[in-house]
């Protein structure tokens, strides 16, 4: 049995719009906010352009090879199977924490109705022992609701679409409409500096993970119809939609706030239901029926966006699975031709992330940390594939690749630094566990020595994450500061020239035989089902 083309360009668009309308709109516009004051418009703008840079990147490598969770499989094509192998698990290891974020947020917002479902541990917001009940329980229905059907997701997905475009579209127009105080936007960040707060914002405070839903259309390729078309105006389209979504809430939220309530800063704004701060503003203003249409909403976006990540993750592992990295089980089909295996295993590893990442925000940093050394791959695939494969048909074509890839790749490694050093130290023990994972995988399957490993490209994977770490715990984002703001600026672009040479100087060369490979066989991908 064949994978299926079945996602048109507007159900591509729409799936990918709405993983990203998803928790950040609820929190990120507080939290972003806390860390950048009234300059979190520039911190929005940049986060927003960094990520439709990324995205030109991966519309190029998507639609050229169109094929389930590619992201697991474009660095195997590239630099071999370690570093395939290590920045599928590192994507995997970002994708498969999105459905627990989207959990934590709805509770979040249910707990300012239900406050036995949170408590505050150390000024954080976790869940109780009742709260994670009900986590497990919507974990649960997401993963049935992928099983069971098809059109079912689809439908789904649109209803979620309209619903949440109208709620948000209703609280941006009341709250300006009934509160709009334009001193607000001269109120500074007290606590950190002008741009180091804007960095921080980006990275931290909801904002580069409030655009992470593009990367579904690059995991969903393989069952894209007409994907030379649809990837790029999935890709392009919901990151430019969204950024005009974020900056009309950001905006609407920074003029409801009162004056007296940033007396202390923004880094200290407090009111009554923060823990869902939208409900908090709405309450404030005497907005009874949006209070109601925003606890309503609190359920549906996160829970809408989980929906499509436990989609899109599931391709992911599928795809490892069928490169070798995890056991051949795991590429089961249920009789919808829905990966089955992998979104069980999904569901089990989301649980236990609750334990180690608790709180909204902890398990969005460690996300964002993930994600955008995956990003980092784009950029250096598309220019490897460039060189090696120079007279390939190219439906959509990056103009000024090469400055472009290596700008892409410099605010990728910016991205990962503004993270700050407890998260970086927390992901690479992640990648250890990883290689644990691999080595296993190859002995239990006897496949060590299929394929080329790409021992090669260790000569820049290595000091790639070993020159990561070293910067973050030597700079000022959490670090120990021994790299003064601006200097470590410079630092990580003259790190970032040298490692994306050796990128591109470590590739596979010989590609021709297995790029026919993954544009017939993976297109055709024949697996087991149930």
């Amino acid at each position: 049995m064949t994978q299926q083309r079945r996602f048109s360009s507007m159900q591509l668009l729409l799936i990918s719009i709405n993983g990203m309308i998803g928790s950040a709109w609820l929190f990120a516009p507080l939290y972003a906010a806390r860390l950048a004051g009234s300059d979190v418009i520039w911190a929005w703008l940049l986060g927003g352009l960094a990520t439709f840079v990324i995205a030109l990147t991966f519309a190029e490598i998507s639609s050229l090879l169109p094929i389930a969770g590619g992201s697991a499989r474009f660095s195997e094509l590239s630099h071999g199977k370690i570093t395939g192998f290590v920045i599928s698990w590192i994507t995997w290891l970002s994708s498969v924490t999105m459905a627990p974020i989207e959990a934590q947020a709805m509770l979040q917002y249910a707990a300012t109705k239900f406050p036995n479902l949170m408590h505050q541990v150390a000024g954080t917001p976790e869940l109780t022992a009742i709260g994670l009940t009900w986590a497990c329980l919507l974990m649960l229905s997401l993963s049935i609701l992928n099983i069971a059907s098809f059109r079912g997701l689809i439908g789904v997905n649109f209803l979620l679409f309209i619903f949440k475009m109208s709620v948000i579209a209703a609280t941006v127009a009341c709250l300006m409409h009934v509160r709009f105080v334009p001193g607000n936007f001269t109120v500074p960040n007290t606590i950190a500096s002008h741009w180091h707060g804007i960095f921080t914002a980006v990275a931290s405070g909801g904002i580069a993970f409030a655009f992470t839903g593009f990367k579904h259309c690059v995991e969903l390729a393989g069952e894209a119809k007409n994907p030379q078309r649809a990837i790029p105006i999935a890709i392009i389209g919901s990151v430019g939609i969204c950024l005009l979504i974020y900056l009309s809430l950001q905006v609407a939220f920074i003029g409801a706030v009162l004056p007296s309530e940033l007396a202390h800063g923004w880094a200290n704004l407090q009111f009554q239901g923060d823990l869902g701060p939208f409900v908090g503003l709405a309450a404030a203003l005497g907005l009874s029926y949006l209070v109601y249409a925003l606890f309503i909403d609190a359920g549906v976006s996160p829970l809408g966006a989980g929906l499509i990540y436990v989609t899109s993750t599931a391709r992911l592992v599928f795809a490892m699975s069928k490169n070798g990295y995890l056991p051949r089980s795991l590429t089961l089909l249920s009789k919808n031709n829905m990966p089955i295996a992998a979104i069980s295993l999904n569901f089990i590893v989301g649980m236990a992330l609750f334990l180690p990442l608790p709180g909204w925000q902890n398990m969005v940093s460690f996300l964002v940390a993930a994600i955008v050394i995956s990003y980092a791959m784009g950029p250096i695939v598309l220019i490897c594939l460039r060189k090696n494969l120079p007279h390939q048909t190219r439906s959509f074509r990056l103009p000024f690749a090469y400055p472009l890839c290596l700008l892409t790749f410099y605010c990728c490694n910016l991205l990962s630094y503004w993270t700050g050093w407890a998260t970086l130290s927390k992901l690479a023990i992640a990648v250890g566990l990883g290689l644990v994972v691999l080595i296993t995988s190859m002995l239990v399957q006897h496949r060590h020595n299929r394929g080329n490993l790409g021992l090669r490209a260790l000569g820049w994977l290595v000091p790639y994450l070993l020159g990561l770490l070293v910067i973050s715990y030597l700079g000022g984002f959490g670090g120990h500061g021994y790299l003064s703001f601006g200097w470590d600026f410079l630092i990580i672009g003259v790190f970032s020239v040298i490692i994306f040479q050796l990128a591109i100087a470590t590739r596979q060369t010989q590609i021709a035989e297995q790029f026919t490979t993954y544009q017939g066989v993976f297109n055709n991908e024949m697996v087991y089902r149930v």
